[in-house]
């Protein structure tokens, strides 16, 4: 299976961010899954991205060329595919990808979040989404959510889609099982 995660440029301040990201790329690795990403060398992509390595895993980086040219490309991943702009680089990380995780986050993984949603909401993909919730990172975002539900923008079969986990193992066996 491809999965494709979309996380921060930064670490972030909580070691736990660091440590469930490394877990989640271990856990990749070691069930034969290829990880998709932006291609970052900083961050958590850079941590998601080394620790599926250090396992033996494959890793598709999707940069754009800008990106690279600031030196943050992982020089070291299985394939690294260079396109034009950022939303290219969206839509070719779908395209390789079997299902999407956010991890915390900026607004970059904000952006992609939101796309990916609107994509399913539309029917463009069909592959499961998840949150990786670590430290309740993304519980404000759900509550919105849920206001969204709430005052009648959004339906709530379209929220209850998106896989909800507090920890990189019962995130991916949600995934298993929604994949089924």
């Amino acid at each position: 299976m491809n999965i494709c995660v979309f996380c921060g440029s930064r670490r972030g301040h909580a070691v736990a961010y660091e440590a469930a990201a490394k877990t989640f790329g271990s856990l990749l690795a070691q069930e034969g899954h290829t990880l998709v990403y932006g291609g970052g060398n900083v961050g958590l992509m850079g941590v998601v991205a080394d620790a599926v390595l250090a396992g033996g895993g494959k890793v598709i980086g999707v940069i754009p060329d800008f990106l690279l040219k600031l030196e943050v490309g992982h020089r070291n991943v299985t394939t690294l595919e260079v396109v034009d702009t950022m939303h290219a680089r969206k839509k070719r990380m779908a395209d390789l990808s079997d299902a999407f995780v956010a991890m915390p986050g900026g607004w970059g993984t904000l952006d992609e979040l939101a796309e990916i949603l609107t994509w399913k909401q539309l029917g463009l993909i069909t592959q499961p989404v998840g949150l990786l919730n670590t430290r309740e990172f993304f519980d404000p975002l759900l509550a919105q959510m849920q206001w969204m539900v709430s005052e009648g923008f959004l339906d709530a079969d379209q929220l209850a889609v998106l896989l909800r986990e507090n920890t990189p193992e019962t995130l991916l066996s949600a995934i298993r099982t929604a994949i089924r």
